[in-house]
């Protein structure tokens, strides 16, 4: 299964890479939490054995897409991601079933000692 949550998957290309597109269960969440309950259902049916969420940094909480610009949403999705993993590990664990979480590297701006890289989504597991 492939959870598209950045809405980018080229169906061609894939293919071209030899994805079997026609037995791909594919989703395009509209926010975070819907992503990851799906990803939830999935892994707890045991009917997959690879689900592959992409990606962490486009996984945006509804709060977020529901509020306005500007508004703060301190660490909503560090938040939203550490209880969905609270939640999937023990299904993993159970199912066997292989998560993948594909994430962006992103540099802070102004770092002037260590590294300036960073990952979106919060955490560093």
């Amino acid at each position: 299964a492939f959870i598209d949550a950045e809405h980018a998957l080229d169906p061609a290309y894939a293919a071209a890479l030899g994805v079997n597109i026609d037995e791909l269960l594919l989703s395009q969440p509209d926010s975070g939490e819907q992503g990851l309950e799906i990803a939830g259902k999935l892994i707890d049916s045991g009917a997959i054995d690879l689900v592959v969420i992409d990606s962490v940094a486009a996984l945006v909480p509804r709060a977020e897409i529901d509020g306005e610009i500007g508004d703060s949403h301190v660490g909503l999705q560090a938040r939203m991601m550490s209880q969905a993993m609270r939640k999937l590990s023990a299904s993993i664990n159970k199912t066997k079933t292989i998560a993948i979480f594909i994430n962006q590297l992103r540099e802070k701006v102004g770092v002037m000692f260590g590294s300036p890289e960073t990952t979106p989504g919060g955490g560093r597991a």
